[in-house]
């Protein structure tokens, strides 16, 4: 998925510093390798955001609307799976007759195999995987269009090596720390009488988010961008914090309302929390939908709103704006979720939570 255009699988991250004056020369540096030189091992290397093969990294290659916009390309070199096997397979057959033996030693099929990807590995067409990202300059903010940790461990711990700055995945912890208290200092939300003491925060706060939805319309207020309301909808994955109550993971997909089906109540009466749904948020005009996953604190399939520019640096401007605006609204919504749990009247906010949940109507 491109920040270009259309839907784009996000994680957001800030960096712990600014990037240092020369960051298009130490990106330069570590560019993707032409794919000739390519040998045994996967290559990482950088290149322009516009696509995998430009290698060129500049002020007019890496710079789009007044953003940092580069995807981190990894090219490697692969045997397909079933024609190194039967490649294997041929090579193991001509051993048995040549020996006339039924079958092949582990050490001469070792010594098969890795004379096979001697002679063909060279041969074999580079594969590129590329991990887009985007670095809003001016918030030192960070947009990575993934949600496969794998993927984001490649992209920070290059990033990392080439600029020497981190980039810090913006979860629970974060969200926390921009408001001047840690994590722990959350309560475990307790959305039935199936007492749990383990804390999971992310869900604690996708399932209150659910409840401020339907109990009071889920808007909020935000100093600089105004009124947002807010839609959490099906399809629904809950899992359990205490494995011993059944099933760890329940989703729920099927039927004409997922909010209202047995099964969504059930979960929650047993204790189980929302770990993923899908999100609408409104702002006047403006609409975005997503999947979060709660766990992960990623945000899957994000459609921005309808931009009004043509031109492509101006356009993808502001397709970021709005992507700032997003994050800021599900701070704005966490913030408000912090200011729930930790009020005077917390105890009896959590009751009206549980009988929510108890009460609510299902089919």
């Amino acid at each position: 998925m491109s920040f270009t255009q259309g839907p784009v699988n996000v994680t957001m991250l800030k960096l712990s510093q600014k990037l240092p004056e020369n960051y298009l020369e130490l990106f330069a540096a570590y560019a993707a390798a032409p794919l000739d030189q390519l040998k045994n091992d996967p290559e990482f290397g950088w290149t322009s955001g516009r696509h995998l093969m430009e290698t060129k990294i500049d002020d007019q290659t890496a710079i789009c609307g007044g953003h940092l916009y580069l995807n981190l390309r990894k090219a490697e070199r692969k045997i397909p799976t079933v024609l190194m096997k039967t490649l294997c397979q041929r090579e193991e057959q001509i051993y048995m007759t040549a020996n006339e033996t039924e079958f092949v030693p582990a050490k001469i099929k070792r010594e098969i195999k890795l004379d096979i990807i001697d002679k063909h590995l060279m041969k074999m067409t580079p594969t590129l995987t590329g991990i887009p990202f985007v670095v809003d300059l001016a918030s030192n903010m960070m947009y990575a269009g993934t949600t496969s940790q794998s993927q984001l461990d490649d992209l920070v711990c290059f990033f990392f090596k080439t600029t020497n700055v981190e980039p810090i995945h913006i979860n629970i912890g974060t969200l926390c720390e921009d408001l001047g208290i840690q994590e722990a200092d959350l309560p475990s939300v307790q959305f039935s009488d199936k007492k749990s003491d383990d804390l999971t925060p992310a869900r604690d706060f996708l399932c209150w988010l659910w409840y401020y939805n339907e109990k009071f319309g889920g808007r909020v207020s935000h100093d600089q961008f105004g009124d947002f309301d807010l839609l959490v909808e099906g399809p629904l994955s809950f899992a359990a914090a205490d494995e011993a109550r059944g099933s760890d993971e329940v989703a729920i997909k099927k039927g004409g309302c997922p909010m209202r089906s047995a099964e969504t109540k059930a979960a929650l009466i047993v204790g189980k929390k929302l770990k993923k749904a899908k999100l609408t948020i409104v702002r006047g005009e403006d609409i975005w939908t997503c999947t979060f996953d709660a766990d992960k604190v990623v945000f899957s399939s994000l459609k921005l709103p309808e931009g009004q520019e043509m031109e492509n640096h101006t356009r993808f401007a502001e397709r970021i704006q709005n992507l700032d605006i997003f994050r800021q609204a599900i701070q704005a919504y966490f913030t408000e979720f912090v200011n729930t749990v930790r009020s005077s009247n917390w105890l009896e906010t959590e009751k009206n939570l549980q009988t929510w949940a108890l009460e609510r109507d299902s089919y």
